[in-house]
């Protein structure tokens, strides 16, 4: 029987695992689905015939179905196989809710199973479901590992598990077997080439310096961006985060958005980065911090992907690093400042972030210099479908974004469009942000204005 391909995690991947003894790297979401046909004839939720339906999707990623193989020292990176040994029951969950839980009930509730670790033994991805709501509605926490893939693919791999219609029969009778590993020899062999196809593109690096130089001057300025030489200034989320999470949520209207953006010359990310700096702004005045000069440099992703596919995975992704001008109080003033801003920023070239130092002693160098760059908010812009889709038949009604936290990154803020909907999840460290409620009120209050003056 033949042995599966090889499939190896790239640098970037593998640099989404190093984190994960002190804050794991979970991609995630919150959804909220009508659940009036997951229960049956007695109230009880049909988890059987939602696990059957998630089930007969599966083929459509192959990741959803295999784990982590780290191979003995000296043959490579660890690689993807298949796990012989799937159950979905693993990763299809439910958890049932107080009769009278409310949204607050619910984002305790996705707390407490964020703190639950992925299991490396079964493939890293996760779906609560939790029953419970008033109207049948049902709150959906979905999460995968960042290894398996960065926002964008993220989109991929869950919306693999999703349908355009309500009766779609997914991929009912599709038979799946586990392919055998590939051999020690097999991966052994696959290093071999691999190195010498490293070994062939330094030689080629090395044969052509002119051009290597002029690509190395091009990443400058973005590398730049990463390694200011002033850090960022003292504020209150200054604080190198811990285990402990709150999350809060803020509702908008994709419209709402892209009229304030279109209307200041600036995109969907603009307004996104504009209504963040309005909701610091409230919150650090709040704390008596004084924001009439203040620059607040957050972390901004870029997308490596040309194009993406259903089998598109892993990481593809640059930082750029984008100053929030807190001390403008207009929102339509602040959106035309950061579109201006990030125009420039836009058209620089960017290596991925598996191109910096992060092993040794080099690393550790990059850890300092990105420390002393003081940026601790990391911000997600991500387009999600403009139809509403469909979980085992029944119809998802929102979704919300929640970013992984890391290192003295103590709040991350999440935007995804989906059929017309605007919807944020804000992820905060409580220690340095004990309300981040009251950001997502500022943030939604500044919205609502422009949502009236249209």
């Amino acid at each position: 029987m033949p042995h599966q391909s090889i499939e190896r995690l790239s640098s970037s991947d593998m640099l989404m695992l190093w984190p994960d003894e002190f804050w794991p790297q979970d991609v995630a979401a919150l959804a909220y689905l009508d659940g009036s046909s997951l229960f049956d004839a007695d109230g009880q939720f049909r988890i059987g015939f939602v696990r059957q339906a998630v089930a007969e999707r599966l083929h459509m990623h192959r990741r959803l179905r295999q784990v982590i193989y780290v191979p003995p020292s000296g043959l490579g990176n660890p690689l993807w196989i298949d796990d012989a040994g799937f159950d979905v029951a693993n990763h299809v969950r439910v958890h049932a809710l107080d009769p009278d839980a409310d949204e607050a009930v619910v984002l305790q509730t996705v707390e407490q199973l964020r703190l639950r670790r992925l299991d490396p033994s079964h493939p890293l991805w996760e779906l609560w479901f939790l029953p419970g709501l008033a109207d049948r509605r049902v709150a959906l926490y979905m999460r995968l590992h960042h290894a398996m893939a960065d926002g964008m693919a993220a989109l991929i791999v869950l919306g693999a598990l999703l349908d355009l219609e309500p009766g779609s029969q997914g991929g009912a009778g599709i038979a799946w077997k586990p392919l055998p590993p590939p051999t020690e020899t097999e991966i052994r062999d696959d290093h071999a080439r691999r190195r010498r196809h490293h070994l062939s593109s330094i030689v080629s690096v090395l044969g052509h310096p002119v051009k290597s130089l002029e690509r190395l001057v091009a990443f400058l300025p973005a590398i730049g961006e990463l390694v200011a030489r002033r850090p960022g200034p003292d504020t209150p989320l200054n604080h190198v985060v811990g285990p402990s999470r709150r999350v809060a949520l803020v509702r908008a209207d994709l419209e709402v958005i892209k009229d304030l953006a279109g209307r200041h010359g600036g995109t969907v990310n603009d307004a996104l980065l504009a209504t963040i700096a309005g909701g610091l702004r409230r919150w650090l005045l709040s704390r008596d911090v004084e924001v009439e000069k203040l620059e607040l440099p957050v972390y901004v992703p870029v997308s490596l992907r040309h194009h993406s596919t259903q089998e598109d995975g892993g990481n593809q992704v640059a930082q750029m690093v984008v100053p929030l001008p807190l001390g403008e109080s207009d929102l339509a003033e602040r959106v035309g400042l950061i579109a201006a801003e990030t125009v420039v920023r836009k058209a620089r070239s960017r290596p991925s972030i598996s191109k910096l130092p992060h092993t040794g002693q080099s690393g550790r160098l990059m850890v300092k210099v990105l420390n002393r760059q003081r940026v601790n908010v990391t911000t997600a812009d991500l387009a999600g479908p403009p139809v509403r889709l469909y979980m085992a038949g029944a119809p998802l009604l929102e979704v919300f974004p929640l970013l992984p936290l890391i290192g003295p990154v103590s709040l991350g803020i999440g935007a995804l469009s989906y059929a017309g909907a605007f919807n944020l999840g804000l992820v905060a460290d409580p220690e340095a942000i004990p309300d981040v409620g009251l950001i997502a009120a500022a943030m939604a209050e500044e919205l609502s204005g422009v949502g009236a003056g249209r």
